[in-house]
């Protein structure tokens, strides 16, 4: 047994020593060149955070953008997203974007106290009354890649990339409110924005600062008597089942401003920064149609389960709150300088022409021809 063993491991030796006809098998031959294979396999990652919940008007926008970025990037990129709470509060959230610790972020109301030139999309009467138009002056050229909006932002290490429209901010109170005497000593719930406070207080109203988490509490132990918030976060939320009244006057819509780290967006290639040009884009229109499909099941839901009463100003009425919201126009310029003020007449001209436009339009429809009126035929004398 012994001899057998030991010839066996004879021919062993010798047959390394002489080769053989089969070729050697790599085992982890070159292990730096398969590292760098898997690398290049794994997706590019971004972050993108939210200052809303999931199923909200933010996070639809923001499942879709993942979508097609990670579609026209043929997967080589993927777009992470962090939901309200997931990095923090808002500022943190702005902090974070602002560091590059993700590389997208909405900004809305509490921007202001970053970036104070997006305050103006808190001034109210200054956009149309229809929100597709609105979305559309919003995201055009000339207002989005204005060179005083692009300045403001980059300043603060941020780039705009889109304006995202949400739909109107709508009043919850006790009580019904169609007149300024009605906002009078009434404790509302604003943002901690200077140029809200300015707009409701010269409305009569009492502006209020809370934090969004404790709204719901303040408002049933009586500590507020009302609220802004557009439908969806209403629901969302479940403001409504601590209030009255719902009263639309569309003075303003809630705008979030989609934004992206300006250090890390400039290095970028230009293909990346193509695709992201090409998204938003196709998104101005997809985001309308959704912030209008949640809003719209929102009230539905609202309406099914409460007994709260839905107020709806007439032009009159709105036209009183505008005459007082004028002057808080003033008090935007004094916050922001030249800049803002260049920038809130920008606006004003796209929101004026395409007004302008919207006249011209109907006065070109022909006139709806009145129908031809049916002539009776003469009743036929039964005796004839």
């Amino acid at each position: 047994m012994n001899w057998r063993n030991g010839c066996i491991g004879a021919a062993a030796v010798l047959l390394a020593a002489c080769g053989s006809d089969e070729e050697p098998k790599a085992t982890n031959a070159a292990p730096e060149a398969e590292a760098e294979k898997t690398a290049a396999a794994e997706p590019e990652t971004w972050g993108f955070a939210l200052e809303e919940i999931e199923g909200s008007v933010q996070y639809e926008y923001g499942a879709k953008f993942a979508e097609l970025v990670k579609e026209k990037t043929d997967g080589e990129v993927e777009v992470k997203l962090y939901t309200y709470g997931q990095l923090g509060g808002l500022t943190d959230i702005y902090d974070q974007v602002q560091s590059g610790a993700v590389q997208f972020a909405f900004g809305s109301g509490f921007l202001g106290g970053t970036v104070p030139e997006s305050q103006l999309f808190s001034l109210n009467f200054v956009l149309t009354d229809d929100e597709k138009t609105n979305a559309e002056i919003l995201n055009a050229p000339e207002f989005r890649k204005n060179e005083d909006l692009v300045a403001s932002f980059r300043e603060r290490d941020l780039q705009p990339l889109a304006i995202v429209p949400e739909g109107w901010q709508v009043w919850s109170a006790n009580k019904a409110v169609r007149s300024p005497a009605d906002f009078d000593g009434l404790a509302l719930r604003t943002m901690d924005n200077r140029l809200l406070r300015e707009t409701y207080s010269a409305y009569g109203a009492d502006p209020t600062t809370m934090e969004y988490g404790e709204l719901f509490s303040g408002m049933q132990l009586g500590q507020l008597d009302g609220n802004i918030q557009p439908i969806f976060a209403h629901q969302e939320m479940d403001f409504y089942k601590v209030q009255d009244y719902l009263i639309f006057a569309n003075q303003a819509e809630f705008i979030a401003t989609f934004m992206a780290n300006s250090p890390w967006y400039d290095g970028l290639s230009q293909e990346r920064k193509d695709v992201i040009e090409e998204v938003v884009t196709e998104l101005v229109p997809y985001t309308h149609d959704v912030q209008t499909r949640l809003n719209t099941e929102r009230l539905d839901i609202i309406t099914e389960n409460s007994d709260i009463e839905l107020v709806y100003l007439t032009p009159e009425e709105r036209a009183v709150f505008r005459e007082r919201s004028l002057p808080v126009r003033d008090v935007f310029s004094e916050m922001v300088g030249e800049r803002g003020t260049r920038l809130m007449n920008a606006l004003l001209e796209q929101v004026e022409k395409a007004e302008a436009d919207k006249a011209g339009m109907a006065a070109e429809q022909p006139a709806a021809e009145e129908p031809e009126a049916e002539t009776e035929e003469p009743a036929m004398d039964e005796a004839a």
